[in-house]
Protein backbone atom coordinates (compact mmCIF):
# COMPACT_ATOMS: atom_id res chain seq x y z
CA UNK A 1 0.00 0.00 0.00
CA UNK A 2 1.65 3.68 -0.84
CA UNK A 3 2.90 5.37 1.64
CA UNK A 4 0.84 8.32 2.25
CA UNK A 5 2.91 9.90 5.86
CA UNK A 6 4.65 12.69 3.18
CA UNK A 7 0.86 13.69 1.90
CA UNK A 8 -1.34 16.59 3.57
CA UNK A 9 -2.92 15.62 6.78
CA UNK A 10 -6.74 15.79 6.14
CA UNK A 11 -8.36 13.88 8.68
CA UNK A 12 -11.78 15.66 8.32
CA UNK A 13 -11.91 15.50 4.75
CA UNK A 14 -11.16 12.28 4.68
CA UNK A 15 -13.43 10.60 7.02
CA UNK A 16 -16.81 9.29 6.28
CA UNK A 17 -20.16 8.49 8.34
CA UNK A 18 -18.84 4.92 7.99
CA UNK A 19 -15.36 5.57 9.62
CA UNK A 20 -17.48 7.23 11.95
CA UNK A 21 -19.84 4.33 12.81
CA UNK A 22 -16.42 1.83 12.39
CA UNK A 23 -14.74 3.73 15.08
CA UNK A 24 -17.55 3.57 17.26
CA UNK A 25 -18.28 -0.17 16.69
CA UNK A 26 -14.66 -0.94 17.58
CA UNK A 27 -15.00 1.26 20.45
CA UNK A 28 -18.11 -0.64 21.52
CA UNK A 29 -16.87 -4.11 20.98
CA UNK A 30 -13.78 -3.64 22.96
CA UNK A 31 -15.19 -2.01 26.07
CA UNK A 32 -18.45 -4.11 25.58
CA UNK A 33 -16.59 -7.48 25.64
CA UNK A 34 -13.90 -7.28 28.40
CA UNK A 35 -14.74 -4.11 30.97
CA UNK A 36 -16.67 -6.40 32.99
CA UNK A 37 -13.49 -8.22 33.87
CA UNK A 38 -11.65 -5.37 35.50
CA UNK A 39 -14.61 -4.62 37.50
CA UNK A 40 -14.66 -8.36 38.48
CA UNK A 41 -10.69 -8.22 39.41
CA UNK A 42 -11.08 -4.88 41.18
CA UNK A 43 -13.85 -5.95 43.23
CA UNK A 44 -12.33 -9.39 43.89
CA UNK A 45 -9.12 -7.44 45.23
CA UNK A 46 -10.72 -4.95 47.09
CA UNK A 47 -10.43 -1.95 44.93
CA UNK A 48 -12.12 1.01 45.91
CA UNK A 49 -14.56 2.55 43.23
CA UNK A 50 -12.21 5.27 43.00
CA UNK A 51 -8.72 2.67 41.89
CA UNK A 52 -11.09 1.08 39.33
CA UNK A 53 -12.67 4.26 38.01
CA UNK A 54 -9.20 5.52 37.71
CA UNK A 55 -7.99 1.82 36.24
CA UNK A 56 -10.44 2.37 33.25
CA UNK A 57 -9.39 6.33 32.74
CA UNK A 58 -5.57 5.02 32.68
CA UNK A 59 -6.45 2.30 30.34
CA UNK A 60 -9.10 5.03 28.00
CA UNK A 61 -6.70 7.93 28.28
CA UNK A 62 -3.59 6.02 26.92
CA UNK A 63 -5.77 4.24 24.11
CA UNK A 64 -7.11 7.56 22.80
CA UNK A 65 -4.31 9.50 22.52
CA UNK A 66 -2.18 6.34 20.93
CA UNK A 67 -4.45 5.30 18.31
CA UNK A 68 -5.15 8.61 17.58
CA UNK A 69 -1.37 10.04 17.38
CA UNK A 70 -0.21 6.55 15.72
CA UNK A 71 -3.09 6.77 13.27
CA UNK A 72 -2.41 10.32 12.45
CA UNK A 73 1.35 9.63 12.16
CA UNK A 74 1.18 6.63 9.74
CA UNK A 75 -1.90 7.23 7.94
CA UNK A 76 -3.19 3.46 8.57
CA UNK A 77 -5.76 2.59 11.05
CA UNK A 78 -3.71 1.20 14.18
CA UNK A 79 -6.22 0.69 17.20
CA UNK A 80 -5.03 0.48 20.47
CA UNK A 81 -6.87 -1.60 23.25
CA UNK A 82 -6.46 -2.87 26.58
CA UNK A 83 -4.79 -6.30 27.49
CA UNK A 84 -8.08 -8.52 27.56
CA UNK A 85 -6.30 -11.88 28.83
CA UNK A 86 -4.26 -9.37 31.10
CA UNK A 87 -7.30 -8.21 32.53
CA UNK A 88 -8.88 -12.25 32.72
CA UNK A 89 -5.28 -13.27 34.44
CA UNK A 90 -5.80 -10.13 37.22
CA UNK A 91 -9.17 -11.75 38.27
CA UNK A 92 -6.81 -14.76 40.12
CA UNK A 93 -3.32 -12.65 40.48
CA UNK A 94 -4.57 -9.09 41.73
CA UNK A 95 -5.94 -10.05 45.13
CA UNK A 96 -2.61 -11.73 46.36
CA UNK A 97 -0.71 -8.57 46.36
CA UNK A 98 -0.54 -5.59 47.77
CA UNK A 99 -2.13 -2.99 45.07
CA UNK A 100 1.20 -1.09 45.27
CA UNK A 101 3.32 -4.05 44.16
CA UNK A 102 0.71 -4.85 41.25
CA UNK A 103 1.49 -1.22 40.26
CA UNK A 104 5.09 -2.31 40.05
CA UNK A 105 4.30 -5.61 37.98
CA UNK A 106 2.34 -3.31 35.66
CA UNK A 107 5.71 -1.30 35.09
CA UNK A 108 8.07 -4.58 34.75
CA UNK A 109 5.79 -5.24 32.15
CA UNK A 110 5.49 -1.97 30.71
CA UNK A 111 9.39 -1.75 30.69
CA UNK A 112 9.34 -5.45 28.82
CA UNK A 113 7.46 -4.18 26.24
CA UNK A 114 9.24 -0.97 25.70
CA UNK A 115 12.94 -3.05 25.42
CA UNK A 116 11.26 -5.49 23.01
CA UNK A 117 10.12 -2.52 20.70
CA UNK A 118 13.42 -0.74 20.98
CA UNK A 119 15.85 -3.35 20.10
CA UNK A 120 13.48 -4.10 17.51
CA UNK A 121 13.25 -7.98 18.35
CA UNK A 122 9.80 -8.22 18.27
CA UNK A 123 9.92 -6.18 14.60
CA UNK A 124 12.26 -9.33 13.17
CA UNK A 125 9.83 -11.83 14.47
CA UNK A 126 6.85 -11.07 12.76
CA UNK A 127 8.72 -10.28 9.67
CA UNK A 128 9.53 -14.15 9.20
CA UNK A 129 6.15 -14.88 9.79
CA UNK A 130 4.59 -15.87 5.67
CA UNK A 131 1.62 -13.62 4.74
CA UNK A 132 -0.63 -16.69 4.56
CA UNK A 133 0.19 -17.33 8.45
CA UNK A 134 -0.37 -14.02 9.45
CA UNK A 135 -3.87 -14.01 7.33
CA UNK A 136 -4.81 -17.61 8.52
CA UNK A 137 -4.20 -15.85 12.39
CA UNK A 138 -6.70 -13.27 11.39
CA UNK A 139 -9.02 -15.15 10.35
CA UNK A 140 -9.07 -17.40 13.16
CA UNK A 141 -9.42 -14.56 15.11
CA UNK A 142 -12.23 -13.48 14.17
CA UNK A 143 -13.68 -16.60 13.54
CA UNK A 144 -15.10 -17.07 17.01
CA UNK A 145 -16.37 -13.30 17.13
CA UNK A 146 -18.18 -13.67 13.60
CA UNK A 147 -19.85 -16.78 15.05
CA UNK A 148 -21.70 -15.43 17.68
CA UNK A 149 -24.50 -13.94 16.13
CA UNK A 150 -25.78 -17.30 14.70
CA UNK A 151 -25.68 -18.19 18.33
CA UNK A 152 -27.40 -14.74 19.22
CA UNK A 153 -30.04 -15.75 16.98
CA UNK A 154 -31.09 -18.28 19.66
CA UNK A 155 -31.95 -15.83 22.09
CA UNK A 156 -33.05 -12.48 20.80
CA UNK A 157 -34.39 -14.24 16.93
CA UNK A 158 -36.35 -10.83 15.73
CA UNK A 159 -33.49 -8.57 16.44
CA UNK A 160 -30.63 -10.67 15.00
CA UNK A 161 -32.81 -11.75 12.29
CA UNK A 162 -33.75 -7.80 11.66
CA UNK A 163 -30.06 -6.96 11.19
CA UNK A 164 -28.91 -9.40 9.67
CA UNK A 165 -31.36 -9.04 6.43
CA UNK A 166 -31.55 -5.38 6.66
CA UNK A 167 -27.32 -5.90 6.29
CA UNK A 168 -27.73 -7.90 3.44
CA UNK A 169 -30.35 -5.51 2.07
CA UNK A 170 -28.62 -2.51 1.81
CA UNK A 171 -24.95 -4.14 1.18
CA UNK A 172 -26.73 -5.15 -2.38
CA UNK A 173 -28.44 -1.33 -2.68
CA UNK A 174 -25.32 0.37 -1.07
CA UNK A 175 -22.50 -1.52 0.37
CA UNK A 176 -20.75 1.02 2.24
CA UNK A 177 -23.89 1.96 4.07
CA UNK A 178 -24.67 -1.85 4.99
CA UNK A 179 -23.32 -1.79 8.45
CA UNK A 180 -25.00 1.10 10.17
CA UNK A 181 -28.05 0.11 8.85
CA UNK A 182 -27.83 -2.73 10.75
CA UNK A 183 -26.68 -0.68 14.03
CA UNK A 184 -29.75 1.51 13.48
CA UNK A 185 -32.19 -1.23 13.26
CA UNK A 186 -30.87 -3.23 15.85
CA UNK A 187 -30.65 -0.13 17.93
CA UNK A 188 -34.23 1.12 16.85
CA UNK A 189 -36.08 -2.61 17.67
CA UNK A 190 -34.55 -2.90 20.90
CA UNK A 191 -35.81 0.13 22.34
CA UNK A 192 -39.04 -1.05 20.48
CA UNK A 193 -38.98 -4.18 22.14
CA UNK A 194 -38.28 -2.63 26.09
CA UNK A 195 -34.79 -4.13 25.46
CA UNK A 196 -33.22 -0.69 26.29
CA UNK A 197 -32.42 -0.29 29.97
CA UNK A 198 -30.66 3.00 30.93
CA UNK A 199 -32.20 2.52 34.94
CA UNK A 200 -28.99 2.64 36.48
CA UNK A 201 -27.14 5.43 34.38
CA UNK A 202 -25.94 8.45 35.04
CA UNK A 203 -22.87 10.80 34.21
CA UNK A 204 -20.09 11.16 36.85
CA UNK A 205 -16.50 12.24 35.94
CA UNK A 206 -13.43 9.97 36.21
CA UNK A 207 -10.56 11.03 38.62
CA UNK A 208 -7.28 10.22 38.24
CA UNK A 209 -5.81 8.08 41.86
CA UNK A 210 -2.08 8.16 42.00
CA UNK A 211 -0.54 5.17 43.50
CA UNK A 212 3.00 5.01 44.42
CA UNK A 213 4.48 1.32 43.28
CA UNK A 214 6.41 -0.91 45.00
CA UNK A 215 8.51 -3.89 43.57
CA UNK A 216 8.63 -7.49 44.43
CA UNK A 217 9.59 -10.93 43.20
CA UNK A 218 6.47 -12.02 43.96
CA UNK A 219 4.35 -9.47 42.12
CA UNK A 220 7.06 -9.94 39.34
CA UNK A 221 6.24 -13.44 38.51
CA UNK A 222 2.54 -13.47 39.66
CA UNK A 223 1.75 -10.64 37.27
CA UNK A 224 4.11 -8.82 35.25
CA UNK A 225 5.83 -11.76 33.76
CA UNK A 226 2.75 -13.24 32.76
CA UNK A 227 0.83 -9.60 31.76
CA UNK A 228 4.08 -9.86 29.20
CA UNK A 229 3.78 -13.21 27.59
CA UNK A 230 -0.03 -12.37 27.26
CA UNK A 231 0.55 -8.88 26.12
CA UNK A 232 3.00 -9.90 23.13
CA UNK A 233 1.42 -13.37 22.31
CA UNK A 234 -2.50 -12.30 22.23
CA UNK A 235 -2.76 -9.01 21.43
CA UNK A 236 0.01 -7.42 19.98
CA UNK A 237 1.29 -10.44 17.65
CA UNK A 238 -2.29 -10.64 16.04
CA UNK A 239 -2.47 -7.10 16.08
CA UNK A 240 0.12 -6.99 13.74
CA UNK A 241 -1.21 -9.51 11.68
CA UNK A 242 -4.43 -7.86 11.54
CA UNK A 243 -2.74 -4.67 9.67
CA UNK A 244 -0.76 -6.55 7.74
CA UNK A 245 -3.08 -9.22 6.61
CA UNK A 246 -5.30 -5.55 5.12
CA UNK A 247 -2.00 -4.38 3.14
CA UNK A 248 -0.85 -2.44 5.84
CA UNK A 249 2.93 -2.66 5.71
CA UNK A 250 3.64 -0.22 8.95
CA UNK A 251 7.00 -1.07 11.12
CA UNK A 252 6.16 -3.01 14.47
CA UNK A 253 9.01 -1.92 16.41
CA UNK A 254 7.67 2.02 16.89
CA UNK A 255 3.86 0.97 17.69
CA UNK A 256 5.49 -1.75 20.21
CA UNK A 257 7.65 1.06 21.55
CA UNK A 258 5.00 3.92 21.96
CA UNK A 259 2.11 1.19 23.71
CA UNK A 260 5.00 0.52 26.07
CA UNK A 261 6.36 3.79 27.17
CA UNK A 262 2.50 4.94 27.50
CA UNK A 263 1.81 1.63 29.53
CA UNK A 264 4.70 2.62 31.64
CA UNK A 265 3.19 6.00 32.48
CA UNK A 266 -0.21 5.05 33.24
CA UNK A 267 0.85 2.45 35.42
CA UNK A 268 0.62 4.53 38.69
CA UNK A 269 -3.03 5.05 37.75
CA UNK A 270 -4.10 1.52 37.61
CA UNK A 271 -3.60 0.72 34.00
CA UNK A 272 -2.05 -2.86 33.59
CA UNK A 273 -1.34 -2.19 30.04
CA UNK A 274 -2.28 -0.91 26.68
CA UNK A 275 -1.96 -2.78 23.41
CA UNK A 276 -2.05 -3.47 19.52
CA UNK A 277 -5.74 -4.40 19.20
CA UNK A 278 -6.50 -7.16 17.12
CA UNK A 279 -11.05 -7.90 16.63
CA UNK A 280 -11.32 -4.18 17.57
CA UNK A 281 -8.65 -2.82 14.67
CA UNK A 282 -9.69 -5.60 11.88
CA UNK A 283 -13.58 -3.61 12.15
CA UNK A 284 -11.36 -0.31 11.20
CA UNK A 285 -9.23 -1.99 8.91
CA UNK A 286 -11.68 -3.68 7.11
CA UNK A 287 -13.39 -2.33 3.79
CA UNK A 288 -16.97 -1.34 5.94
CA UNK A 289 -14.72 1.57 7.27
CA UNK A 290 -13.98 3.24 4.14
CA UNK A 291 -14.12 1.97 0.53
CA UNK A 292 -10.75 3.52 0.35
CA UNK A 293 -7.77 1.87 2.23
CA UNK A 294 -6.01 4.82 2.50
CA UNK A 295 -8.78 6.61 4.08
CA UNK A 296 -9.46 4.10 7.00
CA UNK A 297 -6.63 5.33 9.40
CA UNK A 298 -9.96 7.74 10.27
CA UNK A 299 -12.01 4.79 11.44
CA UNK A 300 -9.35 4.34 13.76
CA UNK A 301 -9.38 7.87 14.48
CA UNK A 302 -12.73 8.77 15.53
CA UNK A 303 -12.47 5.35 17.50
CA UNK A 304 -9.68 7.41 19.61
CA UNK A 305 -11.86 9.98 20.22
CA UNK A 306 -14.88 7.51 21.29
CA UNK A 307 -12.19 6.39 24.04
CA UNK A 308 -11.19 9.62 25.06
CA UNK A 309 -14.78 10.45 25.95
CA UNK A 310 -15.74 7.31 27.67
CA UNK A 311 -12.35 7.73 29.68
CA UNK A 312 -13.66 11.15 30.73
CA UNK A 313 -16.82 9.31 32.06
CA UNK A 314 -15.21 5.92 33.02
CA UNK A 315 -17.08 6.20 36.51
CA UNK A 316 -20.57 5.30 34.54
CA UNK A 317 -19.17 3.37 31.58
CA UNK A 318 -20.79 -0.18 32.63
CA UNK A 319 -23.79 1.43 33.18
CA UNK A 320 -24.02 2.85 29.25
CA UNK A 321 -22.92 -0.08 28.10
CA UNK A 322 -25.02 -2.32 29.91
CA UNK A 323 -28.20 -0.69 28.88
CA UNK A 324 -27.42 -2.70 25.05
CA UNK A 325 -28.73 -5.54 24.56
CA UNK A 326 -25.44 -7.91 24.64
CA UNK A 327 -27.24 -9.58 21.25
CA UNK A 328 -26.81 -6.46 19.40
CA UNK A 329 -23.91 -5.88 20.13
CA UNK A 330 -22.42 -9.02 19.23
CA UNK A 331 -24.14 -8.86 15.98
CA UNK A 332 -23.17 -5.87 15.07
CA UNK A 333 -19.32 -6.59 15.95
CA UNK A 334 -19.34 -9.66 13.75
CA UNK A 335 -21.40 -7.97 10.71
CA UNK A 336 -18.41 -5.09 10.75
CA UNK A 337 -16.09 -8.15 10.98
CA UNK A 338 -17.49 -10.46 7.71
CA UNK A 339 -15.36 -8.30 5.40
CA UNK A 340 -12.00 -8.56 7.63
CA UNK A 341 -12.44 -12.61 8.23
CA UNK A 342 -13.36 -13.10 3.94
CA UNK A 343 -10.04 -11.02 3.28
CA UNK A 344 -7.94 -13.07 6.20
CA UNK A 345 -9.33 -16.33 4.43
CA UNK A 346 -8.82 -15.28 0.34
CA UNK A 347 -4.89 -14.76 1.24
CA UNK A 348 -4.63 -17.60 3.69
CA UNK A 349 -5.74 -20.05 1.35
CA UNK A 350 -3.61 -18.22 -1.89
CA UNK A 351 -0.93 -20.35 -1.62
CA UNK A 352 -0.64 -23.46 -2.77
CA UNK A 353 2.58 -25.01 -0.84
CA UNK A 354 0.78 -23.08 2.30
CA UNK A 355 -2.07 -24.11 2.64
CA UNK A 356 -2.45 -26.37 4.96
CA UNK A 357 0.13 -24.80 7.16
CA UNK A 358 -2.56 -21.90 6.79
CA UNK A 359 -5.71 -24.14 7.52
CA UNK A 360 -3.86 -25.82 10.66
CA UNK A 361 -3.17 -21.85 12.12
CA UNK A 362 -6.56 -20.67 11.55
CA UNK A 363 -8.15 -23.81 13.02
CA UNK A 364 -5.82 -23.72 16.02
CA UNK A 365 -6.36 -20.11 16.77
CA UNK A 366 -10.27 -20.90 16.00
CA UNK A 367 -10.25 -23.62 18.17
CA UNK A 368 -10.11 -20.84 21.54
CA UNK A 369 -7.27 -23.02 22.66
CA UNK A 370 -5.32 -22.33 25.79
CA UNK A 371 -2.04 -23.97 27.45
CA UNK A 372 0.11 -22.36 30.58
CA UNK A 373 -2.05 -19.53 30.33
CA UNK A 374 -1.18 -18.47 26.59
CA UNK A 375 -3.93 -18.24 24.17
CA UNK A 376 -4.52 -19.87 20.61
CA UNK A 377 -3.45 -16.87 18.79
CA UNK A 378 0.32 -17.96 19.81
CA UNK A 379 -0.27 -21.73 19.43
CA UNK A 380 -1.96 -21.13 16.21
CA UNK A 381 1.15 -19.24 15.08
CA UNK A 382 3.56 -22.17 16.28
CA UNK A 383 0.94 -24.91 15.24
CA UNK A 384 1.32 -22.57 11.70
CA UNK A 385 4.92 -22.61 11.24
CA UNK A 386 6.19 -26.25 12.56
CA UNK A 387 3.67 -27.68 9.85
CA UNK A 388 5.26 -25.20 6.97
CA UNK A 389 8.91 -25.96 8.11
CA UNK A 390 8.10 -30.16 8.32
CA UNK A 391 6.02 -30.14 4.81
CA UNK A 392 8.08 -27.36 3.01
CA UNK A 393 10.73 -29.15 0.21
CA UNK A 394 14.22 -28.89 1.26
CA UNK A 395 16.47 -26.78 -0.71
CA UNK A 396 19.18 -27.87 -3.17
Amino acid sequence: MTDLTTAPLRPLADSSPTAVVAGFIAMLTGYTSTLVLMFQAGQAAGLTQGQISSWIWALSIGMAVCTIGLSLRYRTPITVAWSTPGAALLITSLGGVPYSEAIGGYIICALLVLVCGVTGSFERLVRRIPASLASALLAGILFRICSEIFVAVQHQTLLVLAMFISYLVVKRLSPRYCVLAALVVGTALSGALGLLDFNGFHLELATPEWTTPSFSLAATISIGIPLFVVAMTSQNMPGVAVLRADGYQVPASPLISTTGLASLLLAPFGSHGINLAAISAAICTGPHAHEDPRKRYTAAVWCGIFYGIAGIFGATLAALFGALPKELVLSIAALALFGSIMNGLSVAMGEAREREAALITFMVTASGLTLFSIGSAFWGIVAGVITLLILSPRKG
